[in-house]
């Protein structure tokens, strides 16, 4: 029964078309019934004739008019543009939700005081609109007039446009001319006109003005507008909306600028292919790009934690998870275009709400009918990156699940547009729902007016987007690429091998030749389970090769507390200085300096102790009488405390080859309740770096319950079938394929 209700509704939904563009006509579309976006008349009686049947749709439903009720009868509040983030930009955001909100209710409930509420409101936003000039919180370069910066201006006109369809037949006449001619056509005219080279781009915020343009193209019948969204301002194909689809995703869904901002440019995606396929079916847009939208929202979804996070790639705010409203309607569109996938339900049921469309009930209708859906699919994966899948890509390990589940990511991407980070090859690690090697992220505090408006901080680009503020090797004191845009927006690390049948060894390996000028570095990271050992134990062996000698800096960003180190430590107590002078460097204050013990000389190895949550972690590294330790604390140079003082350990090597080789182990219990603890030592001792060639490096990991591996990578050939040999002291070691881990 239930699907067949769910095939009725898409057959519906469907046949809920208007007559296709003819793509001569230049001026306008065929008279058509409204609403027409998101909403269509026999999508309408859908969600009306179910009501009652969806609890998930029908609480947020609820929630939503109860929401609005509260103000029903309230005077428009519609500001003259004064602040970024202040209180009239929150209004004027506030105005846009409320505004659509109100159009959907009116068409599921037919109350005509939510279509005066609409309208009122356009009316007040008619008259104020037609004065405004630029912004007064606006960059120079890049002026808005509602808001700080045109892209929230294409996010009110994505709102406002459903709202204007929902109430369009209860206008006259003379009303849509108003409304159109002082709010929907000047809105077009500055998006795609007066910026339309950000129109044309392949970016987010070019995203979001697309789809602004076409769904007020839509609403107003108008085929140009349309097609300047669907084609570009040329409308030759060259930019606009199937273009960005092209351009901004890999072939297997992985979005250019990393998962925080692929919630967020798949938002408009989701919304305007809809608003597409409602108007023009035969553009078959849900098809396009071998189904690109329902790869992005999978692999948006495989770049999670267990607890729903993104990982921070990029500028990224670390609050951010599928939770997240613009996740929801993704979610909900693709459950509903793209088969019924059952494995998207529980992430439905996790989020806790549906969008209030078509699609939405089709979700909550579902989930009645599966109250305990399958798990999504979590997994180990590795994603392309670049529109032909040449740009290097990003490498996931899991093992584990829920608060057990490992997670070791590894960023090998090319550098991701204006919101990239130089930090090619880096490494993050979660365990028990928690990132234990952190990435930074971003230095911003979206909305928060006494942050710089919101916006991001000078820090972000002095600090978060340089090397040292990620977890991989930074060479001579300076950024990849030299922290310099130009040069790095064309290079990419490059993808080395990615195997993982054996879930008690998967390791993936890349390279990056483009970043530092001279010296070619490969990282390869395996997740190893061994039976003597609680947990997955994280492998990470770092290879330098360079001519010249350079100064290498291996940090490891961290949170939780110290517990204890092998190495000799010179506290600094009374006076503290930064690490460096520039390059991010200048932010760390170096709280401790640690040097190599003779107990630590004959082992080979230094080991760091720390307790996060309920567990404990140490890092064992390779290391010898020349290898310089620095603990340090993010917070130097920060005049205005805009950054998290959060500590890292840093290991500094001098030469022109090298090998950073550790195990990352989690061990132990901490209860503070009970004021119980075990396991609090390491059960890995030692690890030692037995050779490295052209052809191979050879890594000895040793330790207590017998613990005896020897790592093999092959670094010459990802090639299965290939044969490998190396000789280290007067042993032979010999193996077939990229990596492999020996345990005697």
């Amino acid at each position: 029964m239930i699907k067949n209700l769910f095939a009725l509704a898409l057959g519906l939904a469907s046949l809920a078309t208007f007559p296709p563009l003819a793509m001569g006509d230049p001026t306008s579309l065929a008279p058509a019934q409204h609403p027409r976006l998101m909403l269509t008349p026999d999508g309408v009686a859908l969600i009306r004739a179910n009501l009652g049947k969806a609890p998930l749709f029908d609480a947020s439903l609820a929630e939503t008019k109860a929401s609005l009720d509260k103000i029903l009868n309230d005077s428009p509040d519609v500001p003259v543009p004064k602040d970024a983030s202040g209180p009239t930009q929150q209004r004027h955001a506030r105005n846009e939700s409320e505004m659509r909100n109100a159009g959907f209710l009116y068409q599921v409930t037919g109350d005509t005081r939510y279509a005066a509420f609409v309208k009122a409101r356009l009316e007040s936003y008619a008259k104020l609109y037609p004065t405004l000039g630029v912004h007064p919180a606006s960059k120079e370069n890049n002026p808005g007039r509602l808001f700080w910066q045109p892209l929230n201006e294409a996010n009110w006109l994505v709102d406002v446009s459903q709202a204007y369809d929902c109430i369009y037949e209860t206008l006259s006449p003379e009303e849509r001319t108003r409304f159109e001619t002082n709010i929907f056509r000047p809105m077009v005219q500055f998006i795609s006109e007066i910026h339309g080279k950000e129109f044309n781009i392949m970016h987010n915020h070019a995203t979001w003005f697309v789809s602004a343009v076409g769904m007020a193209g839509y609403v107003m019948g108008d085929q140009s507008i349309v097609k300047k969204a669907l084609y570009g301002t040329k409308m030759d194909g060259s930019a606009g909306f199937f273009r960005q689809m092209e351009e901004l995703f890999s072939p297997d869904g992985y979005y250019c600028e990393g998962p925080y901002y692929a919630r967020y440019a798949l938002m408009p995606f989701f919304i305007f292919a809809e608003v597409i396929q409602n108007n023009q079916p035969e553009l078959k847009v849900f098809e396009r790009h071998g189904e690109i939208l329902r790869k992005s929202l999978f692999a948006l979804l495989q770049q999670t934690d267990s607890e729903g996070n993104f990982f921070p790639l990029n500028d990224s705010m670390k609050e951010m998870n599928y939770r997240s409203g613009s996740v929801i309607l993704p979610v909900n569109e693709a459950y509903t275009r793209y088969g019924h996938d059952p494995s998207l339900l529980s992430i439905v049921l996790a989020e806790g709400r549906v969008s209030l469309d078509l699609a939405g009930q089709v979700v909550a209708l579902a989930l009645a009918a599966t109250p305990n859906p399958p798990p999504f699919p979590y997994a180990s994966v590795e994603y392309s990156d670049g529109p032909e899948g040449s740009g290097g890509g990003i490498g996931i390990l899991r093992s584990g699940l829920g608060k057990d589940l490992s997670v070791a990511v590894m960023k090998y991407t090319s550098l991701g547009m204006g919101h990239g980070h130089y930090d090619k090859l880096a490494l993050e690690y979660y365990d028990q729902g928690r990132e234990i090697l952190t990435d930074y992220g971003s230095v911003r505090f979206v909305n928060v007016e006494q942050k710089f408006g919101g916006r991001y901080l000078p820090e972000n680009e002095t600090y978060a987007k340089q090397t040292i503020a990620h977890n991989t090797v930074v060479v001579d004191e300076s950024s990849h690429y030299s922290g310099n845009y130009n040069t790095a927006k064309s290079l990419h690390s490059a993808k080395g091998f990615f195997q993982t049948p054996d879930p008690d060894f998967q390791v993936m390996s890349a390279t990056d030749t483009t970043a530092v000028p001279g010296v070619a570095m490969r990282r390869t990271v395996a997740m190893v389970r061994d039976k003597a050992l609680d947990h997955p134990v994280i492998l990470d062996v770092f290879r330098l090769s360079s001519e010249k000698e350079h100064l290498y800096d291996y940090p490891f960003h961290f949170m939780g507390q110290f517990m204890e180190s092998n190495l000799t430590r010179t506290p600094h107590l009374t006076e503290q200085h930064p690490l460096g002078e520039g390059n991010g460097y200048q932010h760390l204050w170096v709280e401790s300096e640690g040097a190599i013990t003779e107990s630590t000389e004959k082992a080979g190895s230094l080991s760091f102790t720390w307790l996060d949550g309920n567990r404990y972690y140490t890092i064992t590294s390779a290391a010898d009488p020349s290898t310089q330790v620095f603990f340090t604390r993010i917070g130097a140079n920060d005049p205005n405390f805009n950054l998290r003082h959060e500590p890292a350990i840093i290991l500094r090597q001098k030469a022109t080859n090298h090998v950073f080789a550790s195990a990352i182990e989690p061990h132990g219990s901490f209860d503070g309740a009970k004021e119980s603890t075990s396991g609090s030592f390491p059960v890995i001792r030692s690890v030692m770096v037995l050779a490295s060639t052209g052809e191979g490096t050879v890594v000895r990991i040793t330790g207590e319950r017998g613990i005896r591996w020897t790592l093999l990578i092959a670094n010459d050939s990802p090639d299965p079938s290939a044969k490998h040999l190396v000789k280290a002291d007067e042993k032979t070691f010999s193996w077939v394929g990229p990596a492999k881990i020996v345990k005697e």
